[in-house]
């Protein structure tokens, strides 16, 4: 039977296997500082998140040039990041499409399936290709829920009987589902049940950066160690998830004036400078994220000022030693350097005269980005 899967996904991580980057490139280790970490793995679900220490003491060591004799046109390190991004690829044969209004919205796993078959009033099971069907076997919504509200309802009582052994980290944020950026939504889910549900998710994540004397600086931020998700790790100045209801720029906004205290009048200059995607599979987990990228420069003078609890600090970084960081460690949240990696590229600091350049820049795109 011939791939469920669109060709974009498959032709997104070829990318990252390219015949003119070395296979070694990636499994070519990578210079980190060390630092503590612990995991417990699931069989049945992502592996919860390690919890890390390091203080910026050790980001600032590791971030100058004297650290390491590594070359700076050396992108292994680069590459690294987007392998982290984007894990998973062999295990999409696990994966149902889950099939609303004739559209594949989402991918679930064979495994989580089975516990949603109880809720025969909501789900439906579909294994071959009779009656029409163009997918093979997938995973419906019962003809029954005809409205967004309807699904909405219905798929909400089921994230809740599921509980937090199935689906970790509710947030009580909802999440339109779409089958593509600009269309309509078809219902909406809790935001921590999207990647179990294979649900394409959106986020804004802003570069804040300064220029002084010549030179470009960063402001980066240190994540809270109670952060449900990577604590402790570096992170942009600002980012968040795209919920229900609200447009990239007001989010943007909003996300400014909660997570670094940046008032309307300066978050409003943020300029919309493209995008990044990246699929990553993880048990029944499938994330299939688009990232809007923005930039904003700040004044001299500014100092951010975290609103929200979900920041521990941040520092003033010069861009050139926030790239040793990415390339040299993974303090990093994943997600994170794949967007300061597009900023590198449109400010100049990845040249076209390094090796892999264009198989890097096409990598930043590994997913989906309709």
């Amino acid at each position: 039977m011939a791939s469920a899967f669109p060709s974009h996904i498959s032709q997104g991580m070829a990318s990252l296997r390219s015949p003119l980057v070395s296979r070694a490139l990636f499994n070519r280790p990578i210079s980190l500082l060390p630092f503590r970490s612990s995991t417990r793995c699931r069989s049945h679900q992502s592996a919860p998140m390690p919890t890390t220490s390091f203080a910026w003491d050790d980001v600032l060591r590791v971030s100058h040039h004297q650290h390491s004799n590594d070359d700076s046109s050396d992108l292994a390190g680069f590459f690294e990041k987007i392998r982290l991004c984007n894990r998973g690829s062999d295990m999409q044969s696990d994966f149902l499409p889950f099939v609303v209004e004739d559209q594949i919205v989402g991918y679930v796993h064979h495994g989580f399936a089975d516990h949603l078959r109880r809720f025969d009033k909501v789900f439906t099971f579909d294994r071959d290709s009779f009656n029409g069907s163009r997918f093979g076997g997938f995973v419906g919504l019962h003809p029954l829920l005809q409205t967004p509200e309807d699904r909405t309802e219905a798929m909400s009582r089921v994230v809740k009987c599921l509980g937090p052994e199935l689906i970790p980290g509710i947030r009580n944020e909802l999440y339109p589902v779409k089958s593509s950026f600009g269309g309509s939504i078809i219902f909406s889910l809790e935001r921590a049940a999207a990647p179990y549900f294979g649900i394409k998710a959106y986020g804004v994540h802003m570069n804040g950066y300064v220029e002084k004397d010549g030179q470009e600086y960063l402001w980066i931020g240190k994540r809270s160690q109670v952060k449900p998700t990577f604590p402790g790790m570096l992170d942009h100045l600002v980012a968040g998830g795209l919920p229900h209801d609200i447009a990239c720029g007001e989010n943007i906004i909003k996300e400014c004036e909660e997570e670094a205290g940046i008032p309307r009048i300066i978050s409003c200059g943020a300029m919309p400078v493209g995008a990044v995607s990246y699929v990553d599979i993880d048990g029944y987990s499938y994330k299939r994220d688009v990232l809007f990228c923005y930039d904003l420069k700040l004044p001299e003078d500014f100092t951010p000022n975290n609103q929200d609890g979900e920041v521990e600090s941040f520092k003033l970084i010069p861009v050139a030693q926030v790239a040793n960081v990415i390339r040299r460690t993974k303090f990093f949240k994943p997600n994170c350097a794949l967007v300061i990696t597009d900023f590198l590229f449109r400010h100049g600091y990845i040249k076209p005269e390094y090796i892999g350049y264009l198989d890097l820049l096409q990598s930043l795109k590994s997913g989906d980005c309709s």
